[in-house]
C-alpha cells in the first residue's frame, strides 16, 4: 500500500537496490523467454509516482506519527516485545488491520481515491509494486493501525512490522511465479495477488491479505486464480494517460465532481462512503451491481430454449465507473 516511507532509512538503502535488481532480472527473463516485456511509458510513469510517494510519505509521517505516539502514550498498558508470543500477536494484529485497510481501500470510494493509483497498472510486473498513491495520510488510510497503538504496541514496532508485511508483497507482483501448492492455503502468493489486480468480474474485490490469505478465506473475500480465462489488469475504467499527476488525482477529481454536483447532502456523503461506481439513480457500476447483472444474464440465458440462443462460455466484461 502506501507505507514505503516507514522503512528505516538504513534498511531502505539496503532493500531498494535489491528490489531494483529483482525488477531488472524479471525484465531480462521476460524478454529472453518471450513471455512479455515491460511497457516503458507505464514503467517510467510508475517511477515518477514512486518518487512522489516518497516525498508525500515523509510529509504524511510528520502528521501521522505524532498521533500514533500520543495514542500509545495514552494507552493504559504497554506490551513488552520480549517474547515470541508478543511478536506473533503483533504480526497477526498488523495483518488483521491491513486486511480491513485494504478492503476499505476497495469498498469505500473515499479510500479508493488513494488506493486506485496502485491498481492503475495494466502490465503486471514487479515495477507495479512501486506505484503507490500520494494521499494515504489525507484519506485516513494511515490510521487503520491505531487500535494496535491503543492496545499497547509501540508505534515503531507497528510500522516496522508493517514494513516487513509490505516487503513480502513486493514479490507478489509478477506473472512468472506459478501456483505454489499447499502454501496457497495459508499465504498470499503471486497467484492470489494476480487475482487481486485483475479486472475480470470474478476477481474484483478479492484477496485483500498482506502476508496471509487466511482472513480472506474466513471472511468470504477469497478467489482462486481462474484457469479458463486470461487475466486482464488495471482499472475497470482505465486511465488513458501516463501523466503521473493524472494517474494520482483522477479519482479524487471525479469523486469531488460528483459531490459538487449532487443536490442533497445525503447524496454527497454517499458519493464518499459508498463503493466506487455507486450512483444515486440505482444505475451504478459497483462490483455488486456488476455481479448481480451478470447472474441475471446467466439465469435468462439458462432458461432460453437452445434453438433461440447459444450460451457463450465467457466471463462478464462489464465495467464500473
Amino acid at each position: 500500500m502506501d507505507f514505503a516511507s516507514d522503512l528505516d532509512p538504513a534498511l531502505l538503502n539496503l532493500v531498494l537496490p535489491v528490489l531494483a535488481g529483482c525488477a531488472l532480472l524479471e525484465m531480462a527473463v521476460l524478454r529472453t523467454t518471450g513471455r512479455g516485456s515491460y511497457h516503458w511509458p507505464e514503467t517510467l510513469a510508475t517511477l515518477a509516482i514512486a518518487i512522489g510517494q516518497r516525498l508525500s510519505g515523509m510529509l504524511a509521517a510528520a502528521i501521522v506519527m505524532p498521533v500514533y505516539w500520543a495514542v500509545w502514550a495514552w494507552s493504559p498498558w504497554h506490551i513488552a516485545l520480549d517474547n515470541p508470543l508478543a511478536w506473533t500477536a503483533l504480526f497477526l494484529g498488523v495483518e488483521w488491520c491491513y486486511y480491513w485497510q485494504h478492503r476499505a481501500g476497495h469498498e469505500v470510494r473515499w479510500f479508493w481515491a488513494s488506493h486506485c493509483v496502485h491498481h492503475s497498472v495494466r502490465h503486471f510486473n514487479l515495477s507495479a509494486a512501486y506505484r503507490l498513491g500520494w494521499t494515504a495520510g489525507v484519506s485516513g488510510l494511515a490510521f487503520f493501525y491505531l487500535p494496535l497503538a491503543l492496545a499497547g504496541f509501540h508505534p515503531g514496532a507497528i510500522f516496522g512490522m508493517l514494513a516487513l508485511n509490505l516487503l513480502w508483497q513486493f514479490w507478489l507482483h509478477t506473472e512468472l511465479v506459478p501456483r505454489l501448492g499447499p502454501l496457497e492455503w495459508v499465504f498470499n502468493t503471486p497467484s492470489h495477488h494476480r487475482v487481486h489486480h485483475a479486472t475480470n468480474l470474478r476477481c474484483l474485490d478479492r484477496n485483500y491479505g498482506g502476508v496471509l490469505i487466511v482472513f480472506d478465506r474466513l471472511l468470504g473475500t477469497f478467489a482462486a486464480e481462474p484457469t479458463d480465462e486470461r487475466l486482464r489488469y488495471g482499472l475497470v475504467s482505465p486511465v488513458r494517460s501516463h501523466n503521473p499527476l493524472v494517474i494520482v488525482f483522477h479519482e479524487w477529481r471525479a469523486m469531488l465532481h460528483d459531490v459538487a454536483h449532487a443536490h442533497h447532502w445525503k447524496t454527497r456523503l454517499r458519493f464518499l462512503i459508498r463503493p466506487p461506481g455507486w450512483r444515486p439513480d440505482g444505475q451504478g457500476m459497483t462490483t455488486a451491481d456488476l455481479r448481480r447483472r451478470w447472474l441475471v444474464h446467466r439465469l435468462i440465458e439458462k432458461h432460453r430454449p437452445p434453438s433461440i440462443t447459444k450460451v457463450s462460455h465467457t466471463s462478464a466484461t462489464l465495467h464500473r465507473s
